[in-house]
């Protein structure tokens, strides 16, 4: 007991602002860039939340519309003009190249049937790319974020502490008291670092989770729209 009200006054003489000042540049800089990342990371964080929410609320809506329709392939353009819906955008592809190959092949005098329908997959497919990008960007400057950040609270450090050193070495005599100061500001940028990677990293393991079963979910919508579309067609 007497050791913590010993130990008391010396916890709350740490001051993060005293010690930010007494950082060289280079460690000042450091710890100022990575309170940036923090704030990009957590931005990135919540924005790609709430944007994956709400393209799957509205796929869901949209897959919702098209379940009820009789028929797929002569459904008005309205549906096809929506092309901020991922699910939408992949059914407007796939029509849209199964007419565009069937009036092909009437100009040509062959209505070949399974020639529309290898179109409107190929066309399934390059939507599903594309969509699969749309679903992880930003995703790759978090995970930098991530990755990154403990290094540069480790790179603050390492500067700091050399700092620290070579100032004693030129002195007659060191002691603690005149190496911690150096050293606590050095130790400074590390803890920024980990401030910035510990919720980066939860958060990105979330948010990956939540984009892979968008992909997913998206994958399994192509597949039962492309079974669909050549069961109309026969």
């Amino acid at each position: 007991m007497a050791a913590a009200l010993s130990l008391a006054p010396v916890l709350g003489t740490v001051n993060i602002i005293t010690v930010f000042l007494q950082c060289d540049l280079v460690g000042q800089i450091i710890t100022v860039g990575l309170c940036f990342f923090s704030l990009i990371a957590w931005t990135i964080m919540f924005g790609k939340h709430f944007e994956l929410k709400r393209m799957r609320e509205l796929n869901h809506a949209f897959e919702s519309h098209l379940r009820d329709q009789r028929t797929l392939l002569d459904l008005p353009e309205s549906y096809r003009n929506r092309r901020s819906i991922p699910y939408a955008d992949v059914f407007a592809d796939a029509v849209e190249s199964y007419w565009r190959a069937a009036a092909i092949g009437r100009e040509k005098g062959d209505d070949n049937m399974r020639a529309k329908l290898e179109h409107a997959e190929n066309a399934i497919q390059r939507a599903l790319a594309r969509q699969t990008l749309r679903y992880e960007s930003s995703m790759i400057f978090l995970a930098s974020i991530v990755t990154g950040a403990p290094f540069l609270g480790l790179l603050g450090t390492v500067w700091g502490v050399m700092e620290s050193f070579s100032a004693v070495s030129v002195q007659q005599t060191a002691s603690i008291q005149t190496l911690a100061p150096g050293v606590s500001a050095a130790l400074l940028t590390t803890i920024a670092g980990l401030v910035v990677a510990i919720p980066s990293v939860f958060g990105y393991n979330y948010l990956l989770a939540s984009t892979r079963r968008l992909i997913t979910e998206l994958e399994n919508y192509a597949s039962a729209l492309a079974d669909r579309l050549e069961l109309e067609s026969n």
